[in-house]
């Protein structure tokens, strides 16, 4: 698979891409917001929106953080996986409305943000919001320019 569009190659995309990253990073290290917890985010919401760039490079930095690969791979059926924490499963109903906007007039129901905030202090649901802004803007434009999957290697973005 070709890309559309060298993302790198380009001065526009190239400093946007910068910016997503300096935000991850800032969320990543900023916030009280688990690690584990954020990993699950990150791959749920690039599988929801098909991002196959996002579930490599967010399936193999959670491998090498030392996840399970029966939580990976349950990840896209958590509703009834019984691997997760109820704090987990929070964030990921959380990514999911938060990614599924315009599936739902009104945005994130308030029981989903209220289940979240049972589970998160405030400054973990500013993580999970942060987390779950960012990732959807990577993923889009890494499916708008078909951006190719497979050969990320943990930290190569570093």
């Amino acid at each position: 698979m070709q890309a559309r569009l060298n993302v790198f190659g380009s001065d526009a995309t190239a400093r946007v891409i910068k910016h997503f990253a300096a935000a991850g990073k800032a969320v990543a290290t900023g916030t009280t917001l688990p690690q584990a917890t954020r990993e699950l985010v990150l791959l749920r919401v690039s599988q929801i929106n098909g991002c196959a760039g996002c579930v490599d490079m967010h399936t193999k930095d959670a491998m090498h953080a030392g996840e399970t690969t029966e939580r990976l791979f349950m990840v896209a059926a958590w509703r009834e996986a019984r691997c997760f924490t109820d704090a987990e499963r929070a964030a990921l109903e959380l990514a999911e409305h938060g990614t599924r906007i315009a599936d739902a007039a009104g945005g994130v129901p308030d029981d989903v943000w209220a289940n979240a905030a049972k589970h998160h202090d405030e400054e973990q649901l500013a993580g999970l919001v942060a987390t779950i802004a960012v990732i959807n803007a990577f993923n889009r434009l890494n499916v708008l320019t078909e951006q190719p999957a497979g050969d990320y290697q943990p930290g190569m973005y570093a």
